[in-house]
């Protein structure tokens, strides 16, 4: 199997030593350059066209958030995942809004960076646990209308179901094993849904499910 070439963004040279250990421990992932700054990661992205880039949230010249923006405009596919050491919601949100893919808390498990890599190209987009628990607070609020959520109408019951499972952070496979369905067919759900809702991926999926919960 062909190893996924990553692009390591942050001005920390502790930090990318750090990253670069973690991945090459690995057969799936193979680090083709490292950046200092947002303006580095700009040009590498361009010159190289890595598989994903790993980009930390702030950095001189041009921070993490206005190079993932550059690096999307002209390069859509590349699957973006956002670092920093806060797991605070409005970096996460502001994140999404310029295009990344994920957002990885830096003192997360380093046995849990790589099948966290591996569900961002795999399409998953997967959330930390404490990243959902964020998601939900931001948007959680005493005087929440107990109403029909806008999306009751869209949605069919399987999908409304698995909506639920987003919003509390299960990856595709733990939705699949409490359903007793595969995960294609979970993949295949979630498809569904993101059309229905006009919604790009999982994290704002995640976002969109919180702010609308019964």
């Amino acid at each position: 199997m062909k190893a996924h070439d990553v692009l390591i963004a942050d001005d920390s040279a502790r930090a990318r030593r750090a990253i670069r250990l973690i991945l090459d421990g690995s057969e799936s992932f193979r680090v083709v350059a490292e950046a200092t700054t947002g303006i580095e990661a700009v040009d590498l992205a361009k010159q190289l066209t890595p598989d994903i880039v790993l980009m930390d949230i702030h950095m001189p010249q041009m921070d993490g958030l206005r190079a993932t923006r550059l690096i999307k405009r002209e390069l859509p596919n590349l699957q973006v995942v956002m670092l920093s050491v806060s797991d605070d919601a409005a970096d996460l949100f502001e994140a999404i809004r310029c295009g990344a893919q994920g957002y990885l808390v830096k003192s997360l498990d380093p046995s849990d960076w790589l099948s966290y890599l591996q569900g961002v190209l795999d399409g998953e987009t997967p959330m930390s646990k404490v990243i959902a628990q964020r998601i939900l607070a931001e948007f959680r609020s005493p005087d929440q209308s107990t109403g029909k959520s806008p999306e009751s109408g869209l949605l069919t019951q399987r999908e409304l179901e698995i909506l639920d499972f987003v919003r509390q952070g299960a990856t595709n496979r733990e939705i699949a094993t409490r359903l007793f369905i595969s995960e294609n067919t979970v993949k295949n759900h979630l498809k569904n849904v993101m059309a229905k809702l006009h919604i790009e991926n999982r994290v704002q999926l995640a976002a969109y499910a919180a702010k609308h919960q019964q």
